[in-house]
């Protein structure tokens, strides 16, 4: 299977009931500016593997390698990014875990994608999506794990595009 298009779609509107000064309005409306952003192949930033998967913990740790994506594709294939660039991650804390998960660069053949300092702990149910635009480092195999530290088998679900 390859990819034919990745769309990634961000919207955050705020519906607010108004008081004082504002009381005949009613309801107020904030909305940023929407984000739609298309990815495909061909396009800069390019979309060219995917990889997700339900990534638990042994003992409170586990490490991805991005080079070895074991069962992380489509009909547990297993997705190899050596030479792409991380475009897209979002990942999503199981609401039933018990405790904290940080996602760090990994400690040997560390991937830096969005720096060597990288560190982002999410509490259960919490979430966090980050768009590369190209501009991450190539996974390699000096650059290729990330790292994650918690408690039991606490997990993530973690979705990875790559180009």
């Amino acid at each position: 299977m390859a990819i034919t298009t990745v769309t990634e779609t961000y919207i955050l509107e705020t519906n607010e009931s108004a008081t004082g000064l504002y009381a005949a309005s009613g309801v107020i409306k904030h909305k940023n500016d929407s984000m739609t952003r298309t990815l495909t192949p061909t396009s800069t930033p390019p979309a060219a593997t995917h990889a997700a998967n339900n990534v638990p913990l042994v003992a409170g740790a586990a490490t991805i390698d991005l080079t070895a994506l074991t069962d992380w594709g489509l009909n547990e294939a297993d997705p190899n990014a050596t030479g792409l660039k991380l475009q897209i991650l979002a990942i999503k804390a199981k609401a039933t875990n018990t405790a904290g998960i940080t996602i760090t660069p990994g400690a040997s053949n560390a991937y830096n994608a969005l720096g060597s300092a990288f560190s982002v702990t999410l509490m259960a149910g919490q979430e966090i999506k980050f768009y590369g635009n190209d501009a991450t480092p190539d996974v390699a195999s000096d650059a290729k794990t990330l790292d994650l530290a918690g408690t039991g088998t606490d997990s993530l679900d973690i979705e990875m595009i790559f180009g």
